[in-house]
């Protein structure tokens, strides 16, 4: 089961994913403490982010170091990364301990920066269109649809947010037309909970990212 427990994502797709949820912190800090409505706050993301990687060189390089650590201070705050992972782990979340959940989250958080730490290097030029916000003013959770332009054929890239006290969080991620915690994780983790358990899945999880650590070196 381990050698199937990959991300089904394009390349191309990996790249605008990460590129552009990494770049939530650049340049935003500023702004945090006025209210942003979900598209406004995509689009401030995306205008950014290309200037952000093109100008950090150790990112360019993959250095991961520096990119978990940019994770860690810049883009967790805007994302509600422990319902993401509950969403791919399915309702076995629900029945997890404490120390399950943790640890499911820090193998998960593992898995997403190492396979999609690569693709940062090949920013180049790339473009991202907003589409027509469809949701109310008073919507807890929207859809905001976007559209990754560059060479080659364009890339559907789509937002699943929640509001909370806090603000917009981004908790799932459609790349493609694929939803990334409810339909692509959900389905390769399900098999697995099946047959092995919570602690089946947070060994494989862990066991992948020790040979993505040791391929890297």
């Amino acid at each position: 089961m381990l050698n199937k427990l990959q991300p089904r994502v394009h390349r191309r797709a990996a790249l605008a994913l990460l590129a552009l949820v990494m770049g939530m912190g650049a340049g935003f800090a500023a702004r945090a403490q006025a209210p942003v409505a979900p598209d406004a706050l995509v689009r401030q993301i995306s205008t950014e982010v290309i200037d952000t990687v093109k100008a950090d060189k150790e990112i360019q390089a993959g250095n991961l170091g520096r990119i978990i650590a940019l994770v860690d201070a810049k883009v967790m705050p805007h994302v509600n990364f422990q319902r993401m992972t509950a969403i791919a782990v399915g309702r076995a979340w629900r029945t997890a301990t404490p120390d399950q959940q943790k640890r499911l989250l820090d193998e998960f958080k593992t898995l997403l920066v190492r396979t999609y730490s690569g693709a940062l290097t090949q920013v180049k030029d790339q473009t991202v269109q907003l589409k027509p916000l469809r949701a109310g003013a008073d919507d807890p959770e929207v859809v905001v649809r976007t559209e990754v332009r560059g060479k080659g054929d364009p890339i559907q890239l789509d937002y699943r947010l929640e509001k909370t006290p806090a603000g917009w969080k981004i908790y799932d991620v459609n790349v493609l037309g694929v939803w990334l915690a409810d339909t692509s994780f959900k389905s390769q983790f399900a098999p697995i909970v099946a047959n092995s358990g919570l602690d089946g899945l947070i060994g494989n999880l862990a066991e992948l990212n020790r040979r993505a650590a040791a391929a890297r070196n």
